[in-house]
């Protein structure tokens, strides 16, 4: 295969992917008759992508054939109606595009020892499977897919291919969206999203289905949904009728339901149809008839995106601090911990709890006001300590056969000299993984690790397992997020974006906005010794340290703020 009819070929597909602009939509009225249903195109931006692919061209060679039909693969219309002319008929009914996106940066077709197999070579940079989960994959990571071709009528077409499509990756980035579909804390206090990948004209199906599919597996056991498992559309479409989004469900379990509980799955996919400026409202259905749901004030929505307060915690001249509005001042009714040279210190969100770290990062130690200090735990190279919202303060670090412990500990309401609750997790992912930071996410279902093997660097999120009472019990298998460097510190920003660095004394350090919607990292400006990260509510509430001070990230450069603190953070 000549690279240069490739690219040709790959130029010309991509020449085809029009945008058609819709036309804009009058005001919805409020009364009147029954106004215009739309299964799929509600929530579809006007610029919505429609890709028209390429047909079969005669006397087409086979690689040609199979390069063609994953192009056409990103012609989504009519169930990929072109894209299934490249297959046999058996091939054509056999074949689900649904199942999963192989997103390339390149690809190549090679051929096999075998007569009429190629294998289609990619460079891939995402995998996304059938409910929208991605997986962003570094460069370098290939994958292979078999196609076997036969001739029908003297023209090569595919008689066998993997269900799925494969898609360059700018392309993608045009046809698809991220989306968060929202599921609760165990409390159902707090809405914690859950990024999908959707064509952006098919999002309201997509999203209803993706939803009562559960969520993503980092944060299953983590987060709960008010749909009850089993619970399924009861048509394959999901119309929007004068801006009300109708969802058609089972009908005995809906039926059954409580009307708290169908106020939460109310509230549950209006949240989730936030991004899908054609839903005003949502109704829910059984069997198309449908079921009222009474808004009694028994249930309140759940918090989006939890704020931290403004304050930081801080160190300076050897003891804890508040830093506010841009001055220190002491922790109320905290004793002084000077003696105890204290480093990397947190606050809790709830409480007046604080914890840190002695100088050596070999003693975890809280505090409560009207008391003294008391020791939690002592062994190398602990994590900076991180609060909950339930009050539990987290550390990690090697335990006393080396394995890698993730420690939490409950300082707040117990008496002097009393046991601190304590609870101790060896979750199997992190086997051998030496942790640089451990950050729990504002709302409690998650946390932020960084953590290195063999020199090589991890940035993943995990899903936090509680018991009843908020007692953690496990940590999910995580998702990675992809950096361009080897951070060793990170933060949370909101609830879908962490900031994360390679702290330095000496070199200009470049921090990183990673971002749950994104596989691409966001680079901040550099700037010269950053040693610290502390965020507090957004991309604008940035500070770094240095021995220069503290900074603030403003627009594409920090601001000098305050000198003579260290090593600040927001609580949690």
């Amino acid at each position: 295969m000549r690279g240069a009819g490739k690219l040709t070929r790959l130029a010309g597909a991509l020449l085809a992917l029009v945008l058609i602009l819709l036309t804009s939509c009058a005001q919805i009225p409020r009364s009147g008759p029954v106004g215009k249903s739309t299964d799929e195109s509600a929530g579809k931006p006007n610029n919505a992508p429609v890709f028209f692919p390429v047909a079969p061209r005669a006397g087409a060679g086979p690689e040609a054939m199979i390069e063609d039909f994953y192009l056409a693969g990103s012609g989504y219309e009519d169930d990929y109606a072109v894209a299934r002319q490249y297959l046999t008929q058996a091939s054509s009914v056999k074949w689900k595009p649904d199942q999963r996106v192989l997103v390339f940066r390149s690809a190549r077709v090679v051929r096999t020892a075998v007569e009429n197999v190629f294998n289609y070579e990619l460079d891939l940079a995402y995998s996304v499977d059938a409910d929208g989960i991605a997986t962003p994959l570094p460069e370098g990571s290939k994958e292979s897919i078999p196609a076997t071709l036969t001739k029908v009528d003297g023209e090569w077409r595919i008689a066998e291919i993997p269900d799925g499509t494969a898609i360059p990756e700018q392309t993608f980035k045009v046809i698809y969206g991220a989306y968060p579909i929202y599921f609760y804390d165990p409390t159902f206090t707090y809405a914690v999203p859950d990024m999908r990948w959707f064509i952006k004209k098919k999002t309201v199906k997509a999203m209803t289905s993706a939803l009562l599919g559960g969520p993503a597996p980092y944060l299953k056991g983590a987060v709960v949904s008010a749909f009850p498992s089993g619970m399924k559309l009861a048509r394959e479409s999901v119309p929007v009728v004068s801006g009300a989004a109708q969802v058609d469900l089972t009908a005995k379990e809906l039926v059954d339901a409580s009307n708290e509980d169908r106020l939460r799955m109310q509230t549950q996919l209006a949240l989730t149809f936030r991004s899908q400026p054609d839903v005003i409202n949502v109704e829910l259905r059984a069997n198309q008839d449908l079921v009222r749901v009474e808004d009694d004030g028994s249930v309140l929505p759940p918090v989006r995106d939890k704020d931290v307060p403004a304050h930081q915690i801080a160190v300076s001249n050897n003891d804890l601090v508040r830093y506010e509005n841009n001055k220190l001042g002491p922790l109320p009714d905290i004793q002084s911990v000077r003696a105890l040279a204290p480093r990397m210190p947190a606050e809790s969100p709830v409480s007046q709890a604080a914890a840190f770290l002695n100088a050596g990062r070999t003693t975890l130690y809280s505090i409560l006001p009207g008391q003294p200090a008391r020791a939690l735990t002592t062994r190398a190279g602990l994590s900076r300590p991180s609060f909950d919202r339930y009050d539990w303060v987290w550390t990690a670090g090697p335990g006393s056969n080396g394995a890698t412990e993730v420690l939490a500990y409950h300082p707040a309401g117990t008496a002097p000299g009393a046991n601190v609750p304590a609870v101790t997790m060896t979750p199997p992912w992190l086997a051998g993984r030496s942790i640089k930071e451990f950050r729990v996410s504002r709302e409690g279902t998650r946390a932020l690790v960084i953590s290195e093997l063999n020199g090589k660097t991890s940035v993943q999120i995990t899903g936090i397992i509680r018991n009843g009472d908020g007692t953690p019990r496990d940590l999910t298998a995580p998702i990675t997020l992809l950096s361009a460097r080897a951070p060793d510190r990170g933060v949370w920003v909101n609830d879908t974006t962490v900031a994360v660095m390679k702290s330095s004394a000496n070199d200009n350090v470049t921090p990183e906005l990673l971002s749950l919607t994104s596989g691409a990292p966001q680079q901040l400006a550099p700037w010269p010794g950053l040693t610290a990260l502390s965020a507090g509510n957004g991309p604008t509430e940035i500070y770094g340290q240095s021995t220069e001070g503290i900074f603030q990230r403003l627009g594409n450069g920090w601001s000098p703020q305050l000198k003579g603190a260290i090593d600040p953070a927001f609580p949690g």
